[in-house]
């Protein structure tokens, strides 16, 4: 190793140091000096010593590199000791973050200098990010831990041993595929529950109608329709919240559509993108009529539950079943009534189920047009129900005003579409 590059990798091992160090040293800066076991120029040292251990190591043998990790542990623990001593505190966390600086040290010598970097910024974050980590994890429920440990444990445990191969006689269903598809849907709506518990009413109707659109549109028009009939003076903001949802909901579609079949960008972007664009200038209107003076607090359920995830993987199971076999039976024409039904309550299932065989046309024999037309049918149905929701759950207000924008949503949609070539 040329002298140029030694310097190089050892100034990266006191880069990590101080940049732990740093964070070290500022939470207990009101310390008085020779009062800590360790701080700034601590731990800037212990980087530099594991890349200066590691260095020798590569000269003598990978004894030195040991004896020295061993020494340092100890020395470092004891220290640590006598300041927990003192101050009755069992925190090991310091004397963890000192093994690692030492660690990523000697790994920026001996190993690769990006990830040893990474960690140690990742190794700090954690560390600044102390009090907030705490409070989040004393939010959590024991519903919601039980619901992820479950939902984890089935994923890592029963995915693997699911057949990935098509069980029915029509070639429908894929249980891998399936369970897979319906891990993923539920934890992009998770970002949705996470959202709107950690933030609420806080970031008003804006936060609420996005993560709603996230977890479940149809969800958000029923818990704002609802809340309309309380506040009817929120009408206008309500109205903006179910419309921002829709909008997040179509996104949602294309993205599920575009990562399963690449090919459906093309022709679904067009209209998705006018109807969106569409609600979400009715949204902005009625956000800034009527300002923030009600901001409703969306409950979502855990959509990390088991019951939900097993709930979408039926869903999506019957949508791909009932599809191919009305298929085999009357062709598009009962693609497009199963796609019209599933519209009314979900658009996920279909969209999955469609994009999935529009990738297989060339042996299933049906084409992107079908898929597509099929997709945004579902997507209208979808809307139009919606609508009817929020009139009939909310007041006469809320329900004019998303007929209103509903409407020139699909109407910019059909045109778009008129204009979308087909493959």
């Amino acid at each position: 190793m040329e002298q140029i590059e030694i310097l190089s990798r050892l100034s990266v091992s006191l880069a990590i140091g101080l940049l732990v160090g740093l964070e070290r040293g500022w939470r207990t800066r009101e310390e008085e000096d020779h009062q800590r076991a360790a701080g700034f120029r601590t731990f800037a040292l212990s980087g530099l010593m594991g890349g200066v251990a590691a260095l020798l190591s590569l000269k003598a043998g990978g004894a030195i590199l040991g004896f020295a990790f061993t020494a340092y542990t100890a020395a470092f623990a004891a220290f640590h000791w006598l300041e927990a001593r003192a101050e009755r505190n069992l925190s090991a966390t310091s004397v963890i973050a000192g093994m690692l600086t030492f660690l990523l040290g000697a790994m920026a010598v001996t190993g690769e200098l990006l990830i040893a970097a990474a960690c140690a910024v990742a190794m700090t974050l954690l560390l600044a990010l102390r009090e907030s980590l705490h409070r989040w994890v004393a939010s959590l429920t024991w519903e919601e831990i039980r619901a992820a440990l479950t939902l984890l444990a089935m994923s890592f445990l029963l995915l693997p041993i699911l057949p990935n191969r098509r069980i029915d006689p029509w070639g429908a269903i894929n249980p891998h595929e399936i369970w897979l598809l319906a891990i993923l849907i539920a934890a992009i709506s998770f970002g949705g529950y996470i959202a709107v518990k950690a933030f609420g009413a806080r970031l008003g109707i804006l936060l609420t109608g996005v993560a709603g659109g996230l977890a479940s549109s149809t969800a958000t028009t029923l818990a704002f329709g609802r809340l309309g009939r309380e506040h009817r003076e929120a009408a206008g903001l309500l109205s903006a919240g179910i419309l921002m949802s829709g909008t997040v909901m179509l996104m949602r579609v294309a993205v599920v559509a575009v990562v399963l079949n690449p090919a459906l960008l093309t022709p679904l972007a067009p209209p998705l993108a006018a109807a969106g664009v569409a609600l979400a200038c009715g949204a902005a209107v009625f956000l800034w009529g009527q300002g923030g003076r009600q901001s409703p607090n969306l409950q979502i359920g855990n959509p990390l539950a088991l019951g939900m995830a097993l709930k979408l993987a039926a869903l999506i199971g019957g949508v791909a079943l009932t599809a191919e076999l009305l298929r085999r039976a009357y062709g598009d024409i009962g693609v497009f009534l199963v796609a019209a039904l599933s519209g009314i309550v979900d658009v996920d299932a279909l969209t999955i189920a469609m994009a999935r065989l529009g990738a297989e046309a060339a042996e299933q024999d049906l084409q992107h047009a079908t898929a597509v037309r099929a997709i945004l049918l579902a997507v209208a149905v979808n809307t139009v129900s919606k609508t009817a929701m929020a009139w009939w759950t909310g007041s006469a207000r809320i329900g004019v005003r998303v007929a209103a924008v509903s409407l020139a949503a699909l109407g910019a949609g059909a045109t778009a579409l008129i204009f979308t070539p087909f493959p």
